[in-house]
């Protein structure tokens, strides 16, 4: 396949220009609703599929349903993500208002990370054909680890990265609107905020770990890795305040996505003894996908939404005008030294 590097300059700048079109939209600190995170969801999805339509046409059927296969497998382990998101929003008490700053500089932090660990992964790939056996071994570890805790909780409280941020980090215990960095009597403190969006960029990482692997069992070709993995990303935000609270009712979909990561290591196993097509692997992860889901909708069906429940990372409050109006300024400008002397 080969990609021309004015494709490459074309999906950069769209991409750039759709978060500026999103920040733009959610400039203003506001809690997002189902019906407006329904309607971005649906603009990034439909964004992600005439992609796919572009690719196929651009290319080939073969190049098309790579980027569809890759695509669909980036979104369905998103969701895992999304629900670890929303139990470090619970546990720091974050006000939905403040949530989506977070999550912007979290996408965006993933794209550079995932666009470093595809990078790293193609050039692994080329010059270490057997690298895709660890890579196969890993999924396949992964997903047997994925089924044995699916009913384990994530607890931020306990976090490492979180204790080693407040030992090194002096923090406030109060949101100042959407700041991550507020100063008090000549003392820079981070906000929790700050902290939750660590927690979020770490998050991001671990889960590039697993996914990046598994994109690479049904394409190596790195433009479609890193589409599939960039227009499954721009969704996560509105994914999120879509499916935060119905986390309780996806009760088997984190079985799916393990067997998803079964499948994939084992298609990536058999890659030198037997062919198995990328029609029928987007097949088949689209079935497993769509099952888990039907059947957790099915258990669960009566259940409405609710708000994520998590242990406290801590006390956290809400700033009040007063302290907000006393903040100084976080940088601080030198004075003309003629005037001083």
């Amino acid at each position: 396949m080969d990609v021309p590097l004015f494709a490459w300059l074309a999906v950069l700048a769209a991409i750039v220009a759709m978060l500026a079109i999103d920040l733009f939209a959610h400039r203003r600190a506001h809690v997002i609703g189902v019906r407006e995170a329904l309607g971005w969801s649906i603009v990034w999805v439909l964004s992600g599929i005439t992609f796919g339509v572009v690719v196929w046409n651009a290319w080939d059927a073969e190049a098309g349903q790579q980027y569809f296969a890759g695509y669909l497998i980036e979104k369905s382990l998103a969701v895992d993500n999304v629900f670890v998101w929303a139990i470090i929003f619970a546990a720091f008490a974050v006000p939905r208002e403040f949530q989506h700053r977070v999550l912007f500089l979290g996408v965006l932090g993933a794209l550079v990370f995932r666009g470093l660990f595809i990078a790293a992964g193609a050039l692994l790939i080329e010059n270490f054909s057997w690298i895709l056996y660890v890579f196969a071994a890993f999924l396949i570890y992964t997903g047997w680890r994925m089924i044995r805790t699916r009913n384990e909780h994530v607890h931020p409280e306990r976090s490492r990265v979180l204790r080693w941020f407040r030992r090194v980090v002096p923090m406030t215990d109060a949101y100042h609107g959407q700041r991550f960095l507020v100063r008090k009597q000549g003392v820079l403190l981070a906000t929790p905020l700050l902290a939750v969006l660590v927690l979020v960029e770490v998050t991001d990482i671990v889960f590039a770990v697993d996914s990046i692997p598994a994109i690479f069992a049904v394409t190596d070709e790195a433009f479609l890795v890193f589409t599939a993995n960039a227009f499954a990303i721009l969704g996560l935000r509105a994914m999120y305040f879509l499916l935060a609270d119905l986390i309780h009712r996806f009760v088997y979909l984190k079985v799916g996505l393990a067997i998803v990561l079964v499948w994939v290591g084992v298609k990536m196993l058999l890659l030198d003894v037997l062919y198995i097509p990328t029609t029928v692997s987007l097949a088949v992860v689209a079935t497993i996908i769509a099952v888990s889901i039907v059947a957790s909708l099915r258990a669960t069906r009566g259940q409405g939404r609710r708000t994520v429940e998590a242990d406290p990372a801590g006390a956290f409050r809400v700033a009040s005008d007063e302290e907000v109006a006393a903040l100084e300024p976080v940088l601080r400008r030198r004075r003309a030294a003629a005037s001083a002397r």
